[in-house]
Parts: structure tokens; sequence; C-alpha cells
């Protein structure tokens, strides 16, 4: 067997034990299942298992985005935005890192970031439903009614599933009593 085909399959089983290590996180129906202190351990063996990698292999697009996930995890979103924004950098077709990026920063507080960030993953692709309701429930919390309902309505019309999501998301609670707000989430019967 050659070197590289070698390395490559070291450097593939490396990036599975770590997306297998974030999977077992993000399986659990709701992360406060678990206590902090073993989620944490388990999305550290991630980063440990992809600190493995080559230095070169490291800074790839897939796995600066598989380090913000595991951060972002143990809700280290300031130490989660570095490698995210690498991601979304090295890949700027990818809106997954812009999403995960736009967490990060409603988390520490910087909605305008947060919102910046799914602009750009809306430039990208502009028909996915949970980049709108991101977008809509950030621009709630920033207090623009106009531009959070018009992006909910995009998303419930790309997947009605957020219908339900809207009328449990606190995000929505500065506009929960608008009367469009209403309308987009009533089930007619």
């Amino acid at each position: 067997m050659a070197v590289s085909t070698y390395r490559r399959l070291v450097r593939n089983r490396i990036i599975r034990e770590a997306e297998g290590y974030l999977e077992l996180l993000m399986a659990c129906p709701s992360r406060l299942e678990l206590e902090p202190a073993s989620r944490d351990r388990v999305a550290q063996r991630a980063l440990d298992a992809l600190q493995r990698l080559d230095e070169s292999e490291r800074h790839t697009a897939y796995v600066r985005y598989l380090q913000g996930l595991a951060y972002r995890s143990m809700d280290r979103y300031h130490d989660a935005i570095p490698p995210l924004r690498d991601s979304a950098e090295l890949d700027p077709e990818d809106t997954h890192a812009l999403l995960a990026l736009g967490w990060c920063y409603k988390r520490i507080g910087r909605l305008n970031l947060a919102i910046e960030a799914l602009q750009e993953a809306l430039a990208v692709d502009e028909n996915q439903a949970i980049v709108h309701y991101n977008l809509a429930c950030y621009w709630s919390l920033a207090g623009n009614p106009a531009v959070a309902l018009e992006h909910l309505a995009t998303s419930l019309q790309i997947d009605p599933k957020y219908r339900e999501l809207a009328e449990l998301e606190r995000d929505f609670d500065p506009i929960r009593h608008h009367p469009e707000f209403r309308d987009l989430t009533s089930v007619a019967v």
C-alpha cells in the first residue's frame, strides 16, 4: 500500500472518529440531558482525535468545521468562532459553518454578526428554511419585527414544520403578539 493511500485511510478514520463523537452529542434528544462534564469529555475526544491529523490536514474546511462544532457543543462559543470562520472562508459554498457561526455569535450577544453570517448563507443558498428561520429569530431579538416576519414567512413557505417550532421559540417573544406572527403560526382548520 502506498504511503499516500495509507495516510488517506488514517485521515478518514480519524475524521470518522471525530464525527462519531459529535454524533453522540447530537443524537441526544436534548443536549441538556447530558451532564456538562460528560458532554465536554465527548466533545474533547473529538478535538483530540482531530489533533492527531497532520498539520496540513487540520486546516481543511471540514476539519475546521468539526473543531468549531466540538467547541460549540461545549458552549465555548468564543473558541468555536475562529474554526467556523475559517471553514466558511475555505469553503464559501457550504452554509453549515455559517449557520453554526451565527448560532455562536447569537450566544455571545453579537446579533449583528449572527445576522451577517446568515446573510452570507442566504447569498449562497436562499432556499434553506433553517437559514430564514434563524434570521427571523435574530431579527426578532434585534427589534425588527418586519424583517423577522418576512424571514419567518419564507421559512414556513419552504418548510411548514417550522410553524410548530415558532410557537415554542422564545426568540419570538418580542413579536409573539404581532398580528402577522399569529397569522403565520396559526393553523387553519
